[in-house]
This record gives C-alpha cells, sequence and structure tokens, in this order.
C-alpha cells in the first residue's frame, strides 16, 4: 500500500467547496484550540473562512514551532550541477524544448562551486539536476556527492525520482536527504503538464519520497508547485502526504515546502494567483497540523516576505542561492532554471535572523 492507495484515493474526488460552505466561526476556533487535528481540521484551515483567524492561527503557530525546533533558522543553499533534460514540463526553464546552453559540471567544476559555498560558513547542500538518465546518471551523482562530502556536513539531493535501491546507494556514497515536488497532486492538471518525458509517470513520482524513506534517507521534504493548480487543494494533499509519511516513518524528518512560480525561461504563466496571504495561511494551518514537520522557504520569495516568516513556522531556509549550473564561479551568464527572489547572501540572512532574536544553524548534522 502506497499514499495513493491509503489516503490520496480517499480525498480525490472529496467536495471542498461543499466542506468550506458548511464552516462555521465556532468551528474554526474549536479546531484552533485543539492539541491534535485531524486531515479535514487541516483543510477547514485552509479555508476561505479561515482567513479570518490568521491571527491566531500565527499565535499558535509561532508557539508550537518554538517549543519543537527552539528559536532557531536553518540554512543551506541549492547548487545545480546539471541542466540536460528530458522532460517537456510546460512550466521549467530547463525543459527540453527550451533552447539553452546545456551543462554538467566536471568534478573540478564540482569542487570549485563547493569551495566558493564552503567559504561563506554553509554546512548543507542541495545537489539539483536536470531528469537525464544519460547525462546525470547516479553513478555521476555519486561522483558529485564524493567531492562535496569533503567541504559539507549534509547532502541532499533534488533529481529525477528514482528507484529506492538507487537511492540506497546515494545514501551509501554520503546523501542524507531527499527533495522531490509533485508539482502538482491533481491527475489531470499534472498530464496537462507533462505532455512527455518520463515525468509523465504521476505515480512513480508520488511514490518517490516513500523509496526515499524505505531507503534510509534522514530527511524527506516534498511539495507543489503553487501556481499549477488550485492552492488549497495543493496544500491539503502536500500536507497529507507529509501526515503519511511521518506516520509511517517516524525515524524520518518530514518537511514540506510552499514554493510559488517565478519567471522562467519560456514564460509560462502560473495558471493561478497564489497571493501573500494565501501562503500564509497554508504555512500557518501546516504547522498547527504537523507540529514537528520542517517547513522550508527559498528564495523565491522577496525578502521582506521571508523576513515576517521567520516566526511565523518556517524551519529552515535557503541562502546565497543561484539556479545556473556552475553560476557561482563562470565567466559566462548561465540560464538559471529560473529567477531568484531574494538575492541576499549568507551573511545578510545570518544578520537578519539575529535581528529577530533567532538564531541562525549552518551545521545540525554529521555524517559518518
Amino acid at each position: 500500500m502506497s499514499f495513493y492507495e491509503e489516503v490520496y484515493s480517499s480525498y480525490k474526488q472529496f467536495d471542498c467547496q461543499r466542506f468550506f460552505d458548511r464552516l462555521t466561526d465556532p468551528e474554526i476556533r474549536r479546531i484552533i484550540a485543539k492539541d491534535r487535528l485531524t486531515g479535514l481540521d487541516y483543510l477547514a484551515l485552509l479555508s476561505p473562512r479561515a482567513e479570518n483567524f490568521l491571527e491566531e492561527m500565527a499565535l499558535k503557530a509561532h508557539r508550537l514551532t518554538v517549543q519543537q525546533f527552539g528559536r532557531v533558522i536553518f540554512l543551506f543553499t541549492p547548487l545545480y550541477v546539471a541542466n540536460y533534460c528530458v522532460n517537456h514540463c510546460l512550466y521549467c526553464g530547463f525543459q527540453a524544448h527550451n533552447r539553452l546552453e546545456r551543462k554538467k559540471l566536471s568534478p573540478a567544476e564540482v569542487e570549485a562551486e563547493a569551495g566558493v559555498i564552503a567559504a561563506s560558513g554553509l554546512k548543507h547542500i542541495l545537489i539539483l539536476t536536470g531528469e537525464s538518465r544519460r547525462e546525470s546518471p547516479v553513478s555521476y551523482m555519486q561522483e558529485c556527492v564524493e567531492v562535496l562530502k569533503k567541504y559539507f556536513t549534509s547532502i541532499s539531493i533534488e533529481v529525477y525520482p528514482l528507484e529506492e535501491e538507487e537511492y540506497a546507494a546515494l545514501i551509501a556514497a554520503g546523501v542524507d536527504g531527499l527533495t522531490i515536488y509533485q508539482e502538482t497532486y491533481n491527475e489531470e492538471a499534472y498530464a496537462e503538464l507533462h505532455p512527455a518525458g518520463p515525468k509523465r509517470n504521476y505515480r512513480f513520482r508520488l511514490d518517490a519520497p516513500e523509496r526515499g524513506c524505505r531507503a534510509g534517507m534522514r530527511a524527506v521534504n516534498l511539495g507543489a508547485l503553487l501556481g499549477l493548480h488550485e492552492w488549497r487543494s495543493e496544500a491539503f494533499f502536500t500536507g497529507l502526504h507529509a501526515d503519511y509519511l511521518q506516520n509511517k516513518y517516524p525515524a524520518v524528518e518530514v518537511s514540506i515546502s510552499p514554493p510559488r512560480m517565478r519567471p522562467q525561461l519560456g514564460g509560462f504563466q502560473p495558471r493561478v494567483d497564489v497571493s501573500d496571504k494565501n501562503l500564509v495561511q497554508y504555512i500557518l494551518a501546516f504547522r498547527l497540523f504537523m507540529p514537528r514537520g520542517g517547513i522550508t522557504v527559498s528564495t523565491r520569495e522577496r525578502a521582506e516576505l521571508r523576513d515576517r516568516l521567520v516566526k511565523l513556522g518556517v524551519t529552515k531556509m535557503s541562502a546565497g542561492s543561484c539556479t545556473a549550473v556552475g553560476g557561482r564561479t563562470a565567466a559566462d551568464g548561465a540560464t538559471g532554471q529560473f529567477d531568484i527572489s531574494d538575492e541576499r547572501g549568507v551573511t545578510e540572512m545570518t544578520g537578519m535572523i539575529y535581528s529577530q532574536g533567532y538564531q541562525p544553524v549552518f551545521k545540525d548534522w554529521q555524517m559518518l
């Protein structure tokens, strides 16, 4: 049994609008006051009616986060090592149809990028590739990890979905974290947005986080790309997916990311608007639903908003980000996967976090 059979299929045809229409203010208050929330409680906190209770939700979200994580924000940065891709995802700057310089870093180039990042003090890194088993096979990822573990204490991957034994091989090489986005949980929208390529396999991607858990990942991070489908539905299924994994694999650190679409090569426009208020409601509702779940907010969001999110449940942020392959050391202006909004470096992010009475954490894990 998987998340699809055990949870997703139960809610696939659920009438959210009818559920929202029946909610009352007293019911929202009762849910906020509860110690443990059900899946439908979480959905209620994502409802339009719950927008009137964001302040109450924020106070509780802050308290729960401090109880579970303390006053800290974990910092990391992404490293794009390859942008070859065979998929035709309509919304992605790296998709196969887009014309850009395709590139893969050599071990020496990976080391050069690692040196720049390590000089900032960061100890956690996320490596990314496009989906091309020919250009970025698991063996190539292992080579990259061999270089990177000389510089970093925690290495996560955000790559195409792998088989369980492939995740196990990367864990043996030194990987301890997995990030993978379903992009959209709506099967019909998913099929439209992925007209060709291996990524078109909805179920194989959906089951990837669980394969990572079974393989022994220390941490698994998932989410949906906000802007591709109705955000309340995406937030709901993301939360249910995270809750499913946390309950089934209690030794794994489960977290979510709520990334919003950013401008990218190809110019695909969001299908739905997701406002700052919507994003805040999502983060608050998830924190009340999963007090121990991590929440990552990347540099897709602008600096002012990320500053305000520090005390609202977020536990992890990226800093000094670059979405181009070799973008930190290359002399030419390589094309990134998407445009970054918050361009602050590690020093600026550290100062911001300290100014709010929080502590930036550069290292919370040491590979054996």
